[in-house]
């Protein structure tokens, strides 16, 4: 896939995977568009209902429960409660953390 100004830029934006999609396999514009919709909805409405997503040789999008804590508040000091919540973490596959790793400077 050819850099574009987005990605040069630090962030690959939809536009910029539509774009991917058209070029590899030869979709019109508006279909590569809607594939890239179908799929990022797809991962999405997997992780609102609380599944967990695996994409093979990229990586696993893994939601966490977080119970209640006290936190403090650094410039008072003050101590107050942080509410239990869900969080998204993303844990890169091993064959992805090689190619990253592969690039960087030692």
């Amino acid at each position: 896939m050819a850099k574009t100004e987005s990605i040069a830029a630090g962030s690959l934006t939809r536009a910029d995977l539509a774009d991917a999609v058209h070029g590899e396999i030869g979709l019109s514009r508006s279909e590569s568009a809607a594939l890239v919709e179908a799929v990022l909805d797809q991962i999405c409405e997997a992780l609102v209902a609380g599944d967990n997503v695996k994409i093979s040789s990229f990586g696993s999008f893994v939601l966490r429960n977080k119970g209640l804590r006290i936190g403090r508040n650094p410039k008072t000091g003050v101590e107050v409660p942080i509410e239990p919540r869900t969080v998204l973490t993303f844990r890169p596959s091993q064959l992805l953390r090689e190619a990253i790793n592969a690039d960087a400077p030692a």
